[in-house]
C-alpha cells in the first residue's frame, strides 16, 4: 500500500455493525476506508487515537436545515455533535418548488411550523431556484462541513400546484394530483431521498393557519405513492396526531403497499395519552410482520422547551407587564426585569392568553436546567417542589433563577416522553426493533430548543451515565450510524469497512459531556439561535478530511449534496 492520506492509529474501532469493539489502525485514501488492521504504512497525516473510540459518522435523519443550507457552510449544531450526513426537508415543509409570488407564504409556514424567525429567512434566502431540481442545483453549488440530503416537501409542492386552494386545504383535483405526482417524480430523479408530509394540528403557519397538507385526501397521497413506486427510490416521512390511530395506520399501510417504499412515522409519548404510543408501535410491528417496512422515528430524550428571558418563551410571557417590555432589546429588557418594583408588580399578575403561553405555567413539570444539563430530573427538583421547600411561590423561584448568569439562565420544560417523570418509556422506544433514533430537529425551533445534541445524549446517557440497565456502546453507534444510513438508502456510509465512505468520529468517550445550550446571534439579520456543543469529539472526519478537531472547525469543507441512494 502506498502512503494513505490519513491513518488513525491505536484506536478502539466500533465499526457500526453492532459487534464488539476491537483495537486496530485504520487507513483512509481517496475519501474511503482503505484498510483496517494489518501493517499500515505511515500516512500523509496521522492521528493517535489511543484510548479513544473510532466510529462511523452519525446520520441525522430529521433536520430542518432547508434555509440554513442556502446561506451557511456549517450545519451546526448537528455537525458539532458527530453528524456527518444530515437529511433535511422533513415534516412536509421546505422552500421548493416555489413560484416567485409564494416566497412570503412559504416563509410564513416555516416560521410557524419550525420557529425560524421571518426576518432571518427574508434576509438570508437567496431564492435562486423555482423547481425542486433548481433548489438541488443551488445546494450542489455550495460546500459544507457535512453531506446534505433532501426530501420533496408536500406543503411546498401542494402550494406550488394549487396556489391558495392548496394553502386553504381544498381537495386536490385529478389534474392537481397528477401534477403533484409528476413533480414528486422529478424531485426524486433529481436526487431527493424521499417525500415528506404532515398531518398534525401542531403544525401551523405564523398567521395561525394549519399546514396545507393537514387533511390531504388519500387519493392525493396515493397518486404520490404511485410516483414513488415508479421511481423506485426514497421513503415517505410522515407526522400525524393519530387522533384516529387505526384509521391513520391503515392509511399508512395502504400507502406502503401502493408505493412499495419504506414509511417512517414520528412517534412521541403524549402526556395527555401516555400509553397510545405503545399501541401505535404494536401496529407498526404487526405491519412489518406482514411485509411492510414501516418505522417509528423516536427521540432519545424528551421533546422539551427551554425557557429564559433571552429566549422566545419564558414563564412570564403571558403577563401584562412582560408583554409591555417584550419588544425591548435584551439588555434593556433585563434592566427592567431587575427592578424590584417590576418584579413585585408581575408577581401579582395573572396570565392573559392561552396556547403556548399557558403551557409555560406548569411549575410541577418545570426544572432548573443546569450545566451540564439534566434531561431526566427527579420530581423533587421541580420549580414547584423547590418553592414548597423554600416557602415561596413558584413564580418567585422561577423569576429569581432566570435572572442568574446575567439573565441568561434557562429552565427546562419536557413536553413529551416524560409523563411518568422519567425516561423509562424512551428506553423502550429506542430499544424497539422497528424504530429509528431521530427527531433532533436541527436548524428548527431556534429560540426554544436545541435537540440536535440527542445524538451525543444517546451515547452519554444511555450507554454510560444513567445507571441500571445500560446499552452497549456498539449498539448506540449502530443505531446512530448504520441503521439510519440504511433506512434512507445511503449504504455507502454508517459502517467502518474497507471501501466504505470515510465518515468518522474519534471520541474521547470517557470525557464526553454535553455543555449547556447558549444563545448566539449569527443568523442573517443578526437573528438569534440556541446552540449546544458536546465535549469529547476529538475529531470529526467527512470523506477522509478532518472538519473538526476538539470541537474547533478546520478549513476543510468536503461535504456535498447527496443525490439519490448509494450502494455499499
Amino acid at each position: 500500500m502506498s502512503s494513505p492520506d490519513l491513518v488513525i492509529r491505536n484506536g478502539t474501532i466500533v465499526d457500526g455493525r453492532g459487534g464488539d469493539p476491537y483495537e486496530a489502525d485504520l487507513a483512509v485514501a481517496d475519501g474511503k476506508v482503505a484498510a483496517i488492521g494489518g501493517s499500515i504504512p505511515k500516512g500523509v497525516e496521522e492521528i493517535d487515537a489511543r484510548g479513544k473510540l473510532v466510529t462511523p459518522g452519525f446520520v441525522d435523519v430529521h433536520t430542518h436545515y432547508d434555509a440554513q443550507v442556502t446561506w451557511s457552510e456549517r450545519m451546526s449544531p448537528s455537525s458539532w455533535n458527530g453528524a456527518t450526513t444530515v437529511l433535511l426537508g422533513n415534516c412536509g415543509v421546505g422552500f421548493a418548488p416555489c413560484h416567485d409570488d409564494q416566497h412570503d407564504m412559504l416563509i410564513n409556514l416555516m416560521e410557524g411550523v419550525e420557529d425560524i424567525p421571518e426576518v432571518v429567512m427574508t434576509a438570508g434566502l437567496p431564492w435562486n431556484w423555482h423547481s425542486f431540481p433548481d433548489y438541488l442545483d443551488a445546494i450542489a453549488a455550495r460546500r459544507y462541513d457535512v453531506d446534505v440530503a433532501t426530501q420533496v416537501p408536500h406543503a411546498a409542492l401542494r402550494v406550488y400546484v394549487m396556489g391558495e386552494r392548496g394553502a386553504n386545504r381544498e381537495p386536490a383535483t385529478e389534474a392537481d394530483r397528477r401534477h403533484m405526482a409528476e413533480l414528486t417524480t422529478e424531485g426524486l430523479r433529481a436526487g431527493a431521498l424521499g417525500f415528506s408530509t404532515s398531518r398534525t394540528l401542531n403544525h401551523r403557519a405564523a398567521d395561525g393557519r394549519s399546514i396545507p397538507t393537514l387533511r390531504a385526501e388519500e387519493a392525493e397521497l396515493t397518486a404520490i405513492a404511485h410516483a414513488m413506486r415508479e421511481t423506485g427510490t426514497g421513503w415517505l416521512q410522515i407526522v400525524s396526531d393519530f387522533e384516529d390511530q387505526m384509521g391513520e395506520i391503515g392509511l399508512f399501510r395502504r400507502l406502503a403497499k401502493e408505493s412499495t417504499r419504506p414509511i417512517t412515522i414520528s412517534m412521541l409519548q403524549s402526556h395527555v395519552r401516555p400509553d397510545s404510543w405503545r399501541a401505535l408501535l404494536g401496529e407498526i410491528d404487526e405491519a412489518n410482520k406482514e411485509g411492510f417496512r414501516i418505522t417509528a422515528q423516536v427521540r432519545s430524550r424528551p421533546t422539551s422547551v427551554l425557557l429564559g428571558f433571552e429566549l422566545s418563551q419564558n414563564p412570564f410571557m403571558g403577563r401584562p407587564s412582560y408583554k409591555a417590555i417584550a419588544h425591548l432589546p435584551f439588555a434593556e429588557r433585563l434592566a427592567e426585569l431587575r427592578k424590584p418594583e417590576f418584579r413585585a408588580r408581575i408577581m401579582k399578575e395573572a396570565f392573559e392568553g392561552g396556547g403556548r403561553e399557558r403551557r409555560v405555567d406548569r411549575w410541577d413539570r418545570m426544572f432548573p436546567f443546569g450545566d451540564p444539563p439534566d434531561y431526566e430530573p427527579r420530581p423533587e427538583a421541580s420549580i414547584a417542589a423547590r418553592a414548597r421547600r423554600e416557602g415561596r411561590t413558584p413564580e418567585e423561584v422561577a423569576y429569581d433563577l432566570l435572572l442568574q448568569r446575567d439573565g441568561k439562565e434557562m429552565l427546562y420544560l419536557p413536553v413529551t416522553n416524560f409523563a411518568a417523570g422519567n425516561l423509562d418509556v424512551v428506553r423502550e422506544m429506542i430499544a424497539a426493533p422497528n424504530t429509528l433514533i431521530g427527531l433532533g430537529d436541527g436548524g428548527a425551533h431556534v429560540g426554544i430548543m436545541c435537540d440536535a445534541t440527542a445524538t451525543s445524549y444517546t451515547l452519554t446517557h444511555w450507554t454510560r451515565d444513567r445507571g441500571g440497565s445500560l446499552f452497549p456502546v456498539a449498539w448506540a453507534i449502530k443505531r446512530l450510524a448504520a441503521d439510519n444510513a440504511a433506512a434512507i438508502g445511503l449504504n455507502d456510509r454508517g459502517v467502518l469497512g474497507v471501501g466504505m465512505k470515510a465518515d468518522i468520529n474519534i471520541l474521547d468517550y470517557d470525557n464526553m459531556r454535553l455543555r449547556a445550550p447558549e444563545v448566539v446571534y449569527d443568523l442573517p439579520a443578526g437573528g438569534k439561535r440556541l446552540v449546544q456543543r458536546t465535549d469529547g469529539f476529538d475529531a470529526t472526519i467527512v470523506s477522509g478530511a478532518v472538519v473538526y478537531r476538539h470541537g474547533e472547525p478546520t478549513a476543510a469543507l468536503p461535504g456535498r449534496l447527496v443525490r439519490g441512494a448509494r450502494e455499499a
